[in-house]
């Protein structure tokens, strides 16, 4: 007999798997909104950047104050070299410009006039300085956690409002010592140095977004801002200069409009008894206001409308 031996089964096809459904660009934007899903690092809408801002104030004030207190841990007088380095810098600039240059002449209280310029110049010039290190200089967290951005930079700025906070008991100090005496007009250096803190944010911000994208903005920061400091009148009176027509018009314009300098006479008219009796020019307080609402204002969208591409270099 001979075997037969069955057949192999016919193989049986598999069944299709479904097909995914095929959605449109407009849909799919529809059903990712209709189930809350959003872009991962888009930016929000400006309203909700400023709310979420406000939710991370307390991040803020304590990154500013352990930025502050790490500042000078290493160094053995520590925290002292917060009132020493303006201290210092207007020591010098008393030698150099006051005895050498002699541009002391004709400046009544020079002392109290120079130690109030450096102070008030330095706050401006390092809330610049920290500003260009605000995103480059903390890549790293950027890149690792979500927040608003402009939490660095506006931290930052608040560091150096808290180091002047310090450095202005020493100014005190030395102004007392010098027989400038507490009086009414000591009140003006409040709304004098709460517009300057806004127009140092607001320029933070700017230089922010300018060396996240371009670093090497902050090797140039210090030959901008020393020709800024010596146009500013820290270290002699912009006044002799405006009166003694040795300049053009235009000049004199910039002159009498440049933000720093404008900070600086504010502070010299509130706290120094020669400047208090003199006229303010009238325009002084509106030019300070204006600069403080366009730089915090305007600093402010320009660094927001770049939220979503730090970090991402």
């Amino acid at each position: 007999m001979v075997s037969q031996t069955a057949a192999p089964p016919a193989p049986v096809d598999p069944a299709p798997s479904p097909q995914p459904p095929v959605y449109e660009p407009g849909e799919l934007a529809a059903l990712a909104a209709r189930h809350g899903l959003t872009v991962s690092g888009a930016r929000p809408s400006l309203g909700e950047y400023v709310r979420q801002l406000w939710g991370r104030r307390h991040f803020i004030t304590a990154f500013a104050t352990a930025k502050l207190t790490a500042q000078y841990s290493q160094a053995k007088l520590g925290q002292i070299w917060q009132i020493m380095t303006p201290l210092l810098n207007a020591t010098v600039y008393y030698f150099i410009f006051g005895v050498l240059m002699n541009t002391k002449r004709g400046i009544p209280d020079f002392v109290p006039f120079l130690v109030t310029g450096v102070f008030i110049w330095t706050f401006t010039a390092s809330s610049i300085t920290a500003g260009t290190r605000a995103i480059s200089g903390n890549t790293g967290l950027v890149r690792a956690l979500h927040f608003p951005r402009a939490s660095l930079p506006i931290a930052l700025a608040l560091q150096q409002l808290q180091q002047l906070l310090f450095s202005l008991g020493a100014l005190f100090l030395i102004l007392l010592a010098f027989g400038q005496y507490p009086r009414p007009s000591w009140l003006l250096a409040i709304p004098a140095l709460a517009l300057q803190a806004l127009f140092n944010t607001g320029v933070s911000m700017v230089m922010a977004r300018l060396a996240a994208k371009t670093p090497d903005i902050a090797q140039l920061m210090p030959f901008v801002l020393r020709t800024w400091m010596y146009s500013s009148g820290v270290m002699w009176s912009l006044d002799k200069l405006l009166t003694e027509d040795r300049v053009p018009s235009y000049v004199l314009l910039a002159l009498e409009c440049n933000p720093a300098a404008v900070y600086i006479d504010l502070m010299r008219y509130a706290l120094i008894d020669s400047f208090t009796g003199a006229q303010l020019p009238p325009h002084v307080w509106a030019v300070a206001t204006g600069w403080a609402l366009l730089c915090g204002i305007g600093g402010f969208v320009y660094f927001w409308k770049a939220e979503e591409r730090y970090g991402r270099g």
